[in-house]
């Protein structure tokens, strides 16, 4: 699960991933976060999402780190919105009013380049990252962000059925990583209709993680 990995995805359009339209889990969950407009919010391994769209025209201003440049491109494209492109060590960083979008190895990204965040909206990070992977990445984002809150989808399948990413992630799983830093409470958790990629039953769980 290298950088290779993900860029031949996108050569390919292979991005499955990405939605046509804001995930519903955005839409509905997202006031449980509790921000004032003009708050900022932090996606990792954003890609292309429209979920950027609609937090953009919902009033808020927007954060995010990929690895492959192609997906910001296109981003800002969708967005009809020249960045202005500039280096940060070995990251880049594209910006524009209300959206810094950083095109590195979020590993690479650190809290002084991203600067504060309010809040972390994280849809398909945790759940694209191999589980060696993992400790490190929950670290790493609770140190860059300063413990923001965070609203966080997970699935849980039946890992033997399908080769990830999306990989299983278990609640325990989720608590091992977090319980640390933040009061973790699942908001809701269901099945998803039609199985996960047609394969394999499936749950998405939804959590908000707040350290009141």
């Amino acid at each position: 699960m290298d950088a290779s990995f993900w860029l031949q995805r996108w050569k390919k359009n292979d991005i499955g991933f990405h939605k046509s339209k804001a995930n519903p889990v955005l839409v509905k969950y997202f006031k449980a976060l509790s921000l004032v407009k003009g708050s900022r919010v932090f996606l990792p391994l954003c890609g292309k999402t429209l979920d950027i769209a609609w937090l953009l025209s919902n009033g808020y201003r927007v954060a995010g780190v990929e690895l492959i440049e192609i997906a910001i491109e296109q981003l800002f494209m969708g967005l009809g919105v020249k960045p202005k492109i500039s280096g940060a060590g070995e990251v880049k960083h594209y910006r524009a009013k209300n959206i810094d979008i950083f095109v590195g190895d979020i590993f690479d990204l650190s809290s002084q380049m991203l600067g504060p965040v309010n809040a972390i909206y994280d849809r398909a990070a945790l759940v694209a990252l191999p589980e060696e992977m993992r400790n490190r990445y929950t670290a790493h984002l609770t140190e860059i962000t300063a413990k923001a809150p965070q609203l966080l989808v997970s699935y849980e399948y039946d890992q033997n059925l399908m080769a990830g990413p999306p990989f299983s992630i278990s609640n325990e799983e989720v608590n091992q990583h977090y319980r640390d830093s933040y009061d973790l409470t699942l908001i809701v958790s269901t099945n998803i209709p039609g199985e996960l990629k047609g394969k394999c039953p499936a749950k998405e769980n939804v959590w908000l993680l707040k350290n009141d």
